[in-house]
């Protein structure tokens, strides 16, 4: 299908709902589109990670490794805790959300000042950031991570038929609206049907008259007969018309139903 996201989603509540969550967890996250590509700002992204581990040369190799790598809810290299979200309709993912930045637990800070030492990074400076990471258990971040996978993955599913269906109701009344004018039109091709019919049934009239006044040497007879087989050809050309006009009916109504 090749769906995007934002197409059919307001981006503007998903937003709302991640910036919720993270205020809610202490959890950083952000959003992605089926290409990889960033949605959003990040919300709730920490220091540690963002301004002291990937604002040094190795430390950034090593946490796009992480990102290419990890899977589910899974440790960065650093320590951390991260989790990845797909988001899908029905089996096509459209998307995903990337979150984490978080302790399992009390961190030890010697292991961290050696991470620092690895990657070219001011200790002091990386632990003080590094006691601004929140604090939860990965139980309870499995939970949230899981939690939140349902959450966006039913709005994000009911967002799309929300406009799926409005779409089938467009079409429908755009479908409805080229129905009408085509039944408009066999209506005006109906009245002149008519009014050739009334015009039959006079020539036939007079056509009887002449007959009965000629004899056998009807000759007015015969003009009124060719006037009359002018207007059944007219009559068949007209219920061409109709005919094609209906195969037109049909057609639009075909195309309602797909």
């Amino acid at each position: 299908m090749g769906m995007n996201i934002s197409d059919f989603f307001d981006m503007d509540v998903l937003i709302q709902i991640l910036t919720d969550w993270s205020t809610a967890t202490g959890i950083g996250i952000i959003a992605v589109d089926e290409k990889g590509e960033y949605m959003m700002d990040p919300i709730g992204w920490k220091d540690f990670c963002m301004k002291y581990t990937r604002g040094t040369k190795e430390g950034l190799r090593r946490c796009v490794k992480c990102d290419q790598e990890g899977q589910g809810v899974y440790f960065c290299h650093a320590g951390l805790i991260y989790f990845g979200i797909e988001l899908k309709i029905g089996d096509e993912v459209v998307g995903s959300v990337i979150g984490g930045q978080v302790l399992s637990e009390t961190p030890d800070d010697e292991k961290f000042r050696a991470v620092a030492r690895e990657i070219g990074v001011n200790e002091d400076r990386y632990i003080a950031a590094l006691h601004k990471v929140t604090i939860r258990s990965e139980e309870a971040i499995r939970a949230s991570a899981e939690l939140l996978g349902q959450v966006l993955n039913n709005y994000i599913n009911a967002q799309y038929m929300e406009k799926h269906n409005k779409q089938i109701i467009g079409k429908l009344g755009t479908g409805a609206k080229d129905a009408e004018e085509l039944v408009n039109r066999i209506k005006e091709k109906t009245v002149q049907l008519n009014t050739v019919h009334g015009k039959q049934k006079i020539l036939a009239l007079n056509a009887s008259i002449e007959a009965a006044r000629a004899g056998e040497n009807g000759r007015g007879f015969a003009v009124v007969a060719g006037e009359v087989g002018k207007l059944s050809d007219f009559i068949n050309d007209i219920n061409k018309d109709i005919n094609k006009l209906v195969g037109e009916i049909d057609t639009v109504v075909h195309k309602m139903n797909e």
